[in-house]
This record gives structure tokens, sequence and C-alpha cells, in this order.
């Protein structure tokens, strides 16, 4: 199973980006997706998470930030509006996994995607 994420880059504060990240291979279901973010030196940290029956917010982002999936694609986006430039990070897109053909459950990793908010 392999998590390919896409749509970071450089933004004016107040701007908008939207984040996309797609699971593939040999998937049976996806029970939690989720985005978290990094910089240098720190921890990385949750920036929201989604099931099929809720989504969850770091406080910083609430009212800012929308997470959603799309389940038939095995995607999940971001979309991040009136960025600041706190918001500049390393962007990882997480996904817990079911695979067949065993239904081992897997806690999968996409590669980063850069986020830099500035004028």
């Amino acid at each position: 199973v392999q998590l390919q994420a896409s749509g970071g880059g450089l933004v004016q504060p107040g701007g908008s980006l939207r984040l996309s990240c797609a699971a593939s291979g040999n998937i049976a279901s996806i029970n939690v997706m989720g985005w978290y973010r990094q910089v240098p030196g720190n921890q990385r940290e949750m920036v929201a998470t989604i099931t099929n029956s809720r989504a969850d917010y770091r406080d910083s982002v609430k009212g800012r930030f929308t997470i959603s999936r799309d389940n038939a694609k095995n995607t999940v986006y971001l979309q991040m509006n009136s960025l600041k430039p706190e918001d500049t990070a390393i962007y990882f897109c997480n996904a817990i996994v079911v695979v067949r053909p065993t239904y081992a459950v897997l806690d999968k990793w996409g590669h980063g995607t850069q986020v830099t908010v500035s004028s």
C-alpha cells in the first residue's frame, strides 16, 4: 500500500490550498485517514482526521480547514482556507488500512508535501 500526496506550494497569507492524498494497493478498507504536519525541529502534530462518521481538527485550524474523503477513490483531501504563516510546515497524509488477503491493519504514511505561507 502506498499513499501519494500532492497539492502543496507557496501561498500568500489569507490564501487557499487543497491537498490530496490517494492510497493505492490491495486495499480492503480504510478506517481512518488524516493529515499531520511538522516543522523541522518540532514534533509532528495532527491537523485533521476523518472516519466514515466524524471529522476532528486541531483547534488552530477549526473553521479554516476542511477534511473530506472519497472512499471510491481511497482519497483524502484537505481544503485549507485563510492560511496563516504559522501553517507553514511539511504536511503528511496518514491512513489506517486493512489489506487483502490477510486483512492485516497497517498504519501507512505518505511522503510529505511542503506548504509555505508567506508574503
